[in-house]
């Protein structure tokens, strides 16, 4: 799933004012689509729309055939052939195939599971839609821990079981409202991460240097512990003092954040690393902090260190830790 969107939420608010609803989703389609596989369109009884499963090419088409499937309350699968022309026109180098899945609410998905899978996305709670053909379509937690990990909607092996990730989105825990959090941030709003701030020292975390974002005036190990740590979560320490950084290092090391990096010289990052195995951390979980932080690209100025730490959290968001 693409930065946390409102979907599913608008399909259930469309539904329950008997307005008539349905999700399109992309089941199917080539490799350098312009939307993934799991992206999903609303639809309502009367044509109106939220989000997209293609570039423009075939969201008029798919509107029709939702507005059609909703009537009659019955699901469809759309296939289209792209052609080079079409495909060019939304920024594609060839033409290609795309299937979606057409599904009314209330008919076809209930609406309890789609009540459930609102519930579920604003507790931050990963969840899984199983759908198909002659498959009851039913909420899953417990399983495709593959899929999950990657992110990854798709058919199972026996290519009727389609499984439709629903991730929490992703989120950026910056300790330190320093000149880097001033690039960074705007940087992982774009990636799709929503960024919070901790930082008690409100003369650097204030609304004058970081207008509109959410900001925490609290020691680290206070914020944390009231914001929660989970997989979908990238945790960047920038203050330099141990005083802020190392308390969040210590939660941090033992959550499931997919991400820990840590401003410093790779002397300040032994030093770092020294203290905690001092407090009983093992090199096992000292080694899921990236420090110096970021990718090595010669970085120099704060736009320079943001750059390389996005990218670095990215590698390892889409490949683990490397």
């Amino acid at each position: 799933m693409d930065r946390f969107d409102n979907i599913p939420e608008v399909a259930l608010d469309w539904h329950r004012a008997g307005r008539g609803a349905a999700l399109a989703t992309v089941v199917e389609t080539w490799g350098s689509a312009p939307r993934r596989v799991g992206s999903q369109l609303a639809i309502s009884g009367a044509g109106e729309i939220e989000g997209s499963v293609s570039g423009g090419c075939v969201e008029g088409a798919v509107v029709a055939e939702a507005v059609e499937a909703i009537e009659i309350g019955q699901p469809v699968m759309l296939e289209y052939g792209i052609s080079d022309g079409d495909a060019f026109a939304v920024g594609l180098a060839c033409g290609g195939t795309i299937r979606i899945l057409v599904e009314p609410v209330g008919s076809v998905m209930p609406a309890g599971v789609l009540e459930e899978l609102v519930s579920s996305r604003a507790e931050r709670e990963p969840v899984a839609y199983v759908t198909g053909r002659d498959i009851e379509r039913r909420l899953v937690r417990d399983g495709f821990a593959d899929r999950f990990r990657a992110d990854r909607s798709g058919f199972e092996d026996d290519g009727e079981t389609f499984v439709c990730i629903h991730n929490p989105p992703l989120r950026l825990i910056v300790v330190g409202a320093v000149h880097i959090t001033q690039a960074l941030v705007p940087m992982a709003r774009i990636a799709g991460y929503d960024p919070v701030l901790v930082d008690p020292r409100e003369s650097f975390g204030s609304q004058a240097r970081f207008p509109g974002e959410m900001i925490l005036n609290d020691w680290p190990d206070e914020a944390l512990q009231e914001i929660g740590l989970d997989a979908r979560t990238a945790l960047v320490l920038l203050t330099h003092d141990p005083k802020l950084d190392d308390p969040a290092l210590e939660l941090g090391m033992v959550s499931d954040v997919f991400y820990i990096g840590a401003l410093g010289s790779k002397r300040t990052h032994a030093k770092r690393l020294e203290r905690l195995r001092d407090k009983g951390f093992s090199d096992m979980q000292l080694a899921r902090i990236h420090g110096p932080i970021g990718l090595d690209i010669g970085a120099a100025s704060p736009s320079e260190i943001a750059t390389s730490t996005l990218a670095e959290m990215t590698q390892v968001l889409r490949q683990g830790q490397v």
